[in-house]
């Protein structure tokens, strides 16, 4: 039977074939490909002996951990490239430069349909809004001007592809005419919901569609709360519209707060569950006040300033022990 090395190409393939094997975000992994690159982290999954950074218990925990439990014919299917999307990797001119703040928690691969042009912009031009599925009529009319003007000023909304506000802002970024990146938690040719088909294609053609699962991977709640790392790394700040207290959306706030981004929440009716989440990260000191576009374009805009003793992308900014408890 063919081994995992013999259908390593190069680096890209080799970082396909992690992204398959292995669960995203692996620290132990991260830390690997930062000594040896994917194409030796590959053999030391076939390899009985010590990996380099871990001792000999260490090393069979992780080997064990990344021993693929699919067929080989399914490993290999995912090395091949296609016409409907392209694979990139750290090393490529398009790899979104926030990506690199996560350190050994970057994803191994990216598979994008679309416009990977978009991503070679500064972080200041990248807006990520997210916020409840079930919105009200308040934020989608909220997240609608929002993500509208903030288009009309030029910026790049980065969101999730879920019902509700997520939805809201690619429609609203794409009737301006603007660029709208949609971030999945499942491969690339599998958007979800499936009621969402259209709008991802759409999405695809005007602007870009990211993951870093592996084509006809399904969602799992695991991986919609790893997404919500790179959404706040792609960006220069993030904006929840409306989150109920326990949402997927403040853990994507949290994400932003640790890498140093810069946060900011709508307020809504204190009598509103749906917005009980942005409130209290409001009231606790883990988000800007936003009411309107420009108050998201002053903050980028004040963090680029020459000379601002502004806190360094990547290092974390200073909030409340509740907030870092999201």
């Amino acid at each position: 039977m063919p081994t995992l090395t013999a259908l390593v190409k190069d680096e890209r393939t080799a970082r396909q074939l992690l992204a398959v094997t292995g669960s995203p975000g692996d620290i132990s992994t991260g830390a690997l490909l930062s000594r040896v690159g994917a194409v030796e982290a590959i053999a030391l999954i076939e390899r009985d002996i010590a990996v380099p950074g871990m001792d000999a218990v260490e090393s069979a925990v992780w080997r064990d951990r990344m021993r693929p439990r699919a067929g080989v014919d399914y490993l290999a299917a995912q090395t091949l490239s296609s016409d409907d999307y392209r694979v990139l990797i750290p090393s490529d001119p398009d790899w979104p430069t926030g990506i690199g703040d996560l350190g050994d928690r970057a994803p191994y691969a990216l598979w994008a349909r679309g416009r990977t042009d978009l991503l070679g912009n500064t972080l200041s031009r990248f807006v990520t809004v997210t916020g409840a599925r079930a919105a009200t009529a308040y934020g989608t009319h909220i997240t609608e001007g929002l993500a509208g003007e903030l288009a009309r000023n030029g910026k790049t909304l980065v969101a999730g592809a879920a019902y509700g506000i997520e939805g809201s802002v690619h429609r609203a970024a794409l009737a301006e005419g603007g660029n709208t990146i949609a971030v999945l938690a499942s491969g690339i040719d599998r958007p979800y919901p499936a009621g969402h088909s259209e709008l991802v294609a759409s999405v695809a053609r005007a602007g870009l569609v990211l993951s870093e699962a592996p084509p006809s991977v399904a969602p799992t709640r695991q991986r919609f709360l790893d997404r919500s790392r790179i959404l706040a790394a792609i960006s220069g700040a993030t904006v929840v519209v409306e989150a109920g207290f326990r949402s997927g959306a403040l853990h994507t706030a949290h994400e932003a707060n640790a890498l140093g981004r810069i946060v900011g929440a709508v307020p809504g009716p204190i009598t509103s569950a749906a917005s009980s989440g942005t409130n209290h990260l409001l009231q606790d000191g883990g988000a800007e006040v936003i009411v309107r576009a420009s108050d998201v374009v002053r903050a980028l805009d004040n963090e680029d300033a020459p000379g601002r003793n502004s806190v360094h992308p990547g290092a974390p900014r200073s909030v409340s022990p509740a907030s870092r408890a999201l």
